[in-house]
């Protein structure tokens, strides 16, 4: 028997789906709202055809171009586009496709917004980051024709979607503004952890205190960095703040624990060893679902040393959505969507020096007070406004207005069950700081939103 469910396939590019933590949570919510869900992306190291813990089908392909240049970035991202149609192509050859949803970068698939448009079938611009943005802060002198193309796909994959889906208020705002799109069709639905992901408080209800140690730790207190370890990043500026911080109080209550990878790390271990921090700066690699959580919850203080690019300023980082989802005070720079992420359960300083991070960091170390008032206000935060429960709800009513469309004067559809529809991705196999980095894949960004 035919299956009947409307069915969405999902794009993304960057990286396989089980490494996507959005994607993987996205495809979740939409089976449990009753959709079926095909994703195509990059082929992962275990070649899987299903989803683990869904029924999603995966149409993988090779990825053997990784970008360094502009021309291997635009090389790299013709391949995507290529692979992508033939398997798009395939899929609608052996069964029935009501929508698309592509996730951006690279912003090259409203090619295909088109194709779905000509079959009068809804597509969805998933809207991860900024391209132009982007660019400029990974390279030291953008080219203006560069740019002026990054911006030019931008606006085509806006403009030809039937639907926008923006990570933050101020994806959203450009989206309408810079990309000319109805303010009707633009939906906010951010990153973040389920609330059965962190317990279903937010925080387990036996911490009522502050553990003082991380695993593997002596009894010092833990400042954390917890993502992707790039240069856009800035996490030198969390190193050497470590370095200040030595100054201001000394070296016997605390420690730096930096938990991620990305291209910046062995220069960040070889600063560390010249600056003679090994005693006060622990490298973690890439760390589990369980280790993750178990870190976030150990530690005292976090830290989002983000400089303050445009890029920074208007994205969510998922790092800071994951501090606050434990009722982990951070300090971070001063940054647009970092206040509206975090309000009150951070400490901002204005440029991210290392002066600064440094003079904040031993301020909230010796206040104890001002820790316990930060967690309250970040699991209010969480549990009443970023958890991925919340976040679902306005991704599924964007689907069902777009696939199934309500007479007019009948009542609303019933909601989905939160404990089926928003259900932790708890696979550690699946779960890592940050999100993974594909194979062969240069062109990875910081996964910001």
């Amino acid at each position: 028997m035919a299956d009947r469910r409307p069915h969405v396939v999902i794009v993304v590019v960057n990286l396989p789906v089980e490494r996507d933590r959005r994607v993987i949570r996205e495809c979740r919510a939409l089976e449990a709202a009753g959709y079926r869900v095909t994703v195509i992306c990059p082929r992962g190291p275990q070649k899987l055809r299903v989803l683990p813990g869904t029924e999603t089908q995966i149409r993988s392909f090779p990825q053997p171009l990784a970008g360094s240049g502009v021309l291997s970035f635009a090389a790299e991202f013709a391949w995507a586009l290529i692979a992508v149609t033939t398997r798009l192509l395939g899929v609608m050859a052996r069964t029935r496709v009501d929508a698309v949803q592509a996730c951006n970068p690279p912003d090259v698939f409203w090619t295909i917004a088109l194709l779905m448009r000509l079959l009068r079938r809804p597509f969805v611009f998933d809207h991860h980051d900024l391209s132009p943005e982007l660019y400029e802060c990974k390279t030291e002198n953008p080219r203006p024709v560069v740019l002026r193309i990054l911006k030019l796909m931008e606006r085509l994959s806006w403009r030809c979607a039937s639907a926008v889906v923006s990570t933050n208020e101020s994806y959203r705002e450009l989206a309408i503004s810079r990309g000319g799109c109805d303010p009707d069709d633009v939906v906010v639905v951010r990153n973040g952890p389920t609330l059965a992901e962190v317990g279903a408080a937010g925080i387990p209800a036996q911490r009522t205190g502050e553990p003082a140690t991380a695993p593997g730790d002596d009894d010092r207190q833990v400042v954390v960095y917890l993502g992707v370890i790039n240069p856009q990043d800035h996490v030198d500026a969390a190193v050497l703040a470590a370095e200040r911080l030595v100054d201001l109080r000394g070296r016997g209550d605390w420690r730096l624990v930096v938990a991620g990878d990305g291209d910046s790390l062995p220069g960040l271990r070889q600063l560390v060893t010249e600056r003679g921090l090994d005693d006060v700066v622990r490298f973690t690699g890439w760390l589990e679902a369980d280790e993750v959580d178990a870190l976030l919850r150990s530690a005292s203080i976090a830290i989002q040393p983000d400089p303050p690019t445009r890029m920074a300023d208007l994205s969510t980082m998922a790092k800071t959505v994951e501090y606050v989802a434990r009722g982990l005070p951070v300090v971070a720079v001063d940054l647009l969507e970092t206040r509206r992420t975090a309000e009150g359960a951070a400490t901002y300083v204005p440029t991210g020096s290392p002066d600064e991070l440094a003079k904040a960091l031993d301020q909230l170390l010796s206040d104890e007070e001002a820790r316990s008032a930060m967690r309250t206000v970040a699991r209010r935060r969480f549990t009443e406004l970023l958890a991925w429960d919340h976040q679902a709800r306005a991704y599924i009513r964007l689907w069902d207005r777009l696939l199934r469309p309500r007479p007019t004067g009948s009542s609303p559809a019933p909601p989905m069950d939160p404990a089926h529809a928003e259900q932790g991705v708890n696979d550690a196999a699946w779960y890592e700081t940050g999100g993974g980095k594909a194979p062969g894949r240069a062109s990875q960004t910081n996964l910001t939103t």
